[in-house]
C-alpha cells in the first residue's frame, strides 16, 4: 500500500468519528484531568517522602498526605473505568455507522452486483474486518491527542521546579513518536496483507462448507483441505509478520524510555553529589523535586508508549478499512432513486423499447430489447443460459442499470421510487432462501396479516398442503433450510409468492425441484393467477408452456421471437429448443 493510499484512508477514518465527537471529547477531557490528578498525587508523594526521609516529620501529621493520596488513586482508578466504558460505546456505534454504510451500500447496489464476490467475503467485510476499527476510534485516536496533552501538563508542572529536567523530558520525547512512525509504516503493510489474507480464507472456508457434499462426491474433499490448509498456513505467516513487528515496536518504545529515565537519575544523581550546579534556577535542589521529577518521569512517557502500542490498532485500522473503502467509494452504475410512485391501477404492463442492460460496471449485459408485456397476461422467458434472461428480470426489479427505456404502466423505471415498486412485486428464484423458523413464519413473510384461510389457499394452489398437513405450519425449519426437501422448499416459496398479492409475479424456473404432476398443477395454478396480476416466468421447461399467453425467446443477449406456444413451436430457434429438449427427455 502506497503512502498516497495511506493517508487517505487515515483521512477516511477521521471523517467517520463524527458521530461519535462527544465521547471522545469526554474520552480526552477525562484522561486530561486524570493527568492533573497524577501531578497532584505525584507532589503528595513527594513531599510526603521528602518529609519521613529529610524533616523526620511525625505520622500524625502526614496522615492527610496519606487520604490524599488513597483519595486521587481511587479517583484515577474510578476515571479510568468511565474512560474504557466511553471508548468502548464510542467503538460500538463507530462501528454500527460504518455497518449502515455497508448495508446501505449493498442495498443500493442489489444482489446483482453482490453475488460477484463469495459470501464469505461480505461476511469477512462486515464482521472481522468492521471490528477491527473499534480499537483504532476506541484506543488509537484518544490516545494521539493524550499523547501531546498530558506531557505538555507535566511539564508545566516540572518547568518551574528544574529546567534541566524538563530539558531532558523535551529532547528525548520526540525520539519515541520517531521510531514508532518508521516501525508502523511497516506494520501498516503487513496488517492489510493480513486483512485480506483474512478476507479470502473466510471465502474460501464458508464455499468449501457449502459445498461439502459436492466435493465429497467428487472424491474433491482431501485436495480443498490441502488448498485450506495451505491458505491458512499463509494467514499465520501474515499474522505473525504483524506480531513481529508490534513486539520489535515495543522492545524500541521501552529502550528509548529507559534511556530517558536512566539520563534523568544519572542529571539528579550528580547533582546531590554536587558535581552538577544547573537547572535549579539558583535555589538549592531538594529531595522533593528529585523525587517530583523523578516519579513524573515515566509517566511523561508512558502516553508516547501507549500511543506506541496502540500505533498497531491504527495499523489495523488502516489495513481493514482499505477494503471497506474500496467497496464503498466504488461507482457502481444502478438504477436512480427516486420519488416518484407508479400508480397501480390494474396488474403490470411493462413496455422496453432498444432496452440494453448493464452491469453494475458498465458492461452491455444484452443486445437492445423490445418488448411489451400487457397486463394481466401470464408470460414465458425461454433461452439458454448465458442468454440474458435473469439480466432482463434484475433490470425490471431495479438491481442493474439498462439503457432506452423500460416503463411499468407507463413510467420510467429509472424515474420510480424502487423501493415502493418492490412492493408491488413477488418473487420466486431457483434456490429460494426459507429462513430460520416455522413454515407458518416463512410464509407470513409474503404478508405478516396474512390469514389462516389465505394461508390455506395459498399452500393448495403451490401443492404444499399435502406435506403441510403432515408436519403442521409450527415445524421448524433450519438454517439454509434444513428441515423441509429441496421441492417442498420450492412449494414453500411459490405459495409465500402467492400470498404477497403482488401486482407482478417474477419466476425464476419455479418448477425446476417439481415431480412432473406437481408442475402441471402449478404451471396451471400461475396461468389462472393472471386474471389478477402479471406472470413472467423463466423456464427451461417449454414442453408444458402451452398455457402462457405469449412466450419471449432469447438467444445471445436478443429477443429473436415472440409469440404464444402454437405459433413458435414448428419453426425458428424455439423449435430447435423444443426439439433439443424432448431428446433429453428421451
Amino acid at each position: 500500500m502506497d503512502k498516497l493510499r495511506q493517508k487517505y484512508l487515515q483521512k477516511w477514518l477521521h471523517a467517520q468519528q463524527q458521530p461519535i465527537k462527544k465521547l471522545m471529547r469526554a474520552n480526552i477531557a477525562l484522561a486530561t484531568f486524570s493527568s492533573i490528578i497524577l501531578v497532584i498525587q505525584t507532589y503528595l508523594l513527594a513531599t510526603l517522602l521528602d518529609k519521613l526521609i529529610m524533616q523526620n516529620t511525625s505520622r500524625d501529621e502526614l496522615i492527610p498526605y496519606f487520604i490524599g493520596l488513597i483519595f486521587s488513586f481511587a479517583l484515577r482508578a474510578l476515571i479510568l473505568w468511565g474512560r474504557e466504558k466511553i471508548g468502548f460505546e464510542a467503538g460500538r456505534q463507530l462501528r454500527n455507522h460504518i455497518r449502515r454504510q455497508i448495508l446501505d451500500k449493498i442495498h443500493l447496489v442489489g444482489p446483482a452486483t453482490i453475488n460477484q464476490k463469495p459470501a464469505g467475503s461480505w461476511a469477512s467485510i462486515m464482521l472481522e474486518q468492521v471490528e477491527n476499527l473499534h480499537n483504532f476510534y476506541a484506543r488509537f485516536l484518544p490516545q494521539q491527542s493524550l499523547s501531546v496533552i498530558v506531557p505538555i501538563v507535566i511539564l508545566i508542572a516540572v518547568f518551574p521546579l528544574n529546567w534541566a529536567a524538563a530539558l531532558i523530558l523535551m529532547v528525548t520525547a520526540p525520539l519515541i513518536p520517531l521510531f514508532m512512525i518508521l516501525v508502523g509504516i511497516a506494520a501498516a503493510d503487513s496488517s492489510q496483507k493480513n486483512m485480506e489474507t483474512l478476507a479470502r480464507l473466510s471465502a474460501q472456508f464458508l464455499d468449501r462448507l457449502r459445498g461439502l457434499e459436492t466435493l465429497r462426491l467428487f472424491n474433491r474433499s482431501s485436495e480443498q483441505i490441502q488448498h485450506i490448509e495451505k491458505t491458512t498456513e499463509h494467514f499465520r505467516e501474515t499474522t505473525m509478520d504483524v506480531l513481529k513487528l508490534a513486539f520489535l515496536s515495543s522492545a524500541v518504545l521501552e529502550f528509548f524510555t529507559s534511556i530517558s529515565i536512566a539520563l534523568m537519575a544519572v542529571y539528579f544523581g550528580f547533582s546531590y553529589l554536587g558535581q552538577v550546579e544547573f537547572g535549579t534556577y539558583s535555589t538549592p535542589l531538594t529531595l522533593f523535586i528529585g523525587f517530583f521529577c523523578l516519579i513524573l518521569a515515566p509517566e511523561f512517557y508512558q502516553p508516547l508508549r501507549d500511543l506506541g502500542t496502540y500505533y498497531h490498532d491504527r495499523a489495523a485500522g488502516i489495513g481493514a478499512a482499505d477494503a471497506i473503502v474500496d467497496f464503498l467509494e466504488t461507482d457502481y452504475l444502478t438504477t436512480q432513486q427516486n420519488k416518484r410512485t407508479i400508480t397501480f391501477e390494474s396488474a403490470v404492463e411493462i413496455r422496453a423499447e432498444n432496452l440494453i442492460v448493464l452491469s453494475s460496471q458498465g458492461v452491455p449485459l444484452t443486445q437492445p430489447l423490445s418488448f411489451h408485456i400487457p397486463s394481466n397476461h401470464n408470460v414465458a422467458l425461454v433461452g439458454q443460459s448465458g442468454a440474458g434472461k435473469t439480466s432482463l428480470m434484475n433490470a425490471i426489479l431495479g438491481f442493474l442499470p439498462y439503457q432506452g427505456s423500460l416503463k411499468i404502466n407507463g413510467q420510467e423505471l429509472r424515474e420510480s421510487d424502487l423501493a415502493n415498486w418492490r412492493k408491488h412485486i413477488a418473487w420466486v428464484g431457483q434456490n429460494p432462501l426459507l429462513l430460520q423458523g416455522t413454515i407458518k413464519e416463512n410464509l407470513l413473510l409474503g404478508d405478516i396479516q396474512a390469514s389462516d384461510e389465505e394461508i390455506d389457499r395459498a399452500l393448495s394452489l403451490a401443492q404444499a398442503k399435502e406435506f403441510t398437513d403432515k408436519l403442521g405450519l409450527d415445524h421448524e425449519i433450519k438454517d439454509g433450510g434444513l428441515g423441509v426437501s429441496v421441492g417442498q422448499a420450492q412449494r414453500l416459496a411459490i405459495a409465500r409468492a402467492l400470498l404477497r398479492k403482488g401486482k407482478l409475479i417474477l419466476l425464476d424456473e419455479p418448477t425446476a425441484s417439481l415431480d412432473a404432476q406437481s408442475e402441471n398443477l402449478v404451471l396451471q395454478t400461475l396461468s389462472e393467477i393472471s386474471c389478477y396480476q402479471t406472470t413472467l416466468m423463466i423456464t427451461h421447461r417449454i414442453e408444458e408452456l402451452k398455457q402462457c399467453d405469449q412466450i419471449l425467446v432469447m438467444q445471445q443477449g436478443a429477443i429473436v421471437q415472440k409469440g404464444d406456444f402454437s405459433q413458435l413451436r414448428n419453426n425458428g430457434f424455439f423449435a430447435e429448443l423444443l426439439a433439443q429438449r424432448q431428446q433429453d427427455i428421451q
